[in-house]
């Protein structure tokens, strides 16, 4: 293979994004009609996502999204290719980001034995195991809609009555090949995770107001790019609470 050939329709969208250019449905591109791209974009146009996983971030202010299209950098911005999200197709079918958050944490989640306890009489506990964000539904027709969640991230210790007493054989995991969910539990029963806060924000990214809402003061900037972002912020004390066991 010649260098700077593309052979196969993947390479060709690589091409793009490394230019900066939007590409679309690969329209009149040799390799993306030999491949059927466009014929298996237009058989996805009805199907939703289900998004699961996890990350590993550092304790810092960051952010992670999910947006249509490819990125790409573009300088010192990072953008996405929107022209196929945009495009309504020949059956005119448009896309939104309704979006259900079925589970969000930061850190392992007490076990079900615990947080089973919550609201009896022998542990009137506040809900600081729950996550405020589980079941969060947003809805919208509006393909150029921005949705935005602010999250405030204590860092929590639970401890089970006497863990100071016994023999601790490990400390908390934290081998970065743990796996997910057990990173900062530890032998004794003791777990080391996170509380959470958040906030949400939401626009179109043609701006105006919420009048809508009944609130005509809240004014919105336009542009940006349609998606759900969150964006997180750890702060830097901590909380602890005991277990009974």
């Amino acid at each position: 293979m010649k260098k700077g050939c593309c052979n196969t329709c993947d390479e060709v969208r690589d091409a793009y994004a490394q230019a900066s250019w939007a590409f679309g449905n690969g329209e009149g591109v040799e390799q993306c009609t030999r491949e059927h791209y466009a014929e298996r974009l237009l058989e996805q146009r009805h199907e939703g996502c289900r998004i699961e996983g996890g990350l590993r971030v550092n304790k810092v202010v960051g952010n992670f999204h999910l947006a249509p299209g490819r990125s790409f950098s573009n300088g010192n911005m990072h953008v996405h290719d929107l022209k196929t999200y945009w495009d309504p197709g020949p059956d005119n079918t448009k896309h939104d980001f309704t979006h259900i958050i079925h589970s969000l944490r930061f850190g392992p989640q007490l076990p079900d034995e615990l947080t089973s306890r919550v609201g009896s009489k022998a542990m009137p506990w506040t809900n600081h195991h729950i996550n405020p964000l589980d079941g969060t539904r947003q809805d919208t027709i509006d393909p150029n809609f921005n949705f935005m969640y602010f999250v405030k991230i204590v860092p929590t210790s639970y401890l089970p009555i006497g863990w100071e007493k016994k023999v601790r054989r490990a400390m908390s995991n934290t081998d970065d090949n743990a796996a997910f969910g057990l990173l900062g539990a530890s032998p004794d029963g003791s777990i080391e995770t996170h509380q959470y806060s958040a906030t949400i924000h939401k626009r179109s990214l043609a701006g105006g107001d919420d009048s809508a809402e009944g609130h005509s003061e809240r004014q919105h900037s336009k542009g940006g790019i349609p998606g759900v972002f969150f964006s997180y912020v750890s702060v830097r004390f901590s909380s602890g609470l005991i277990i009974p066991s």
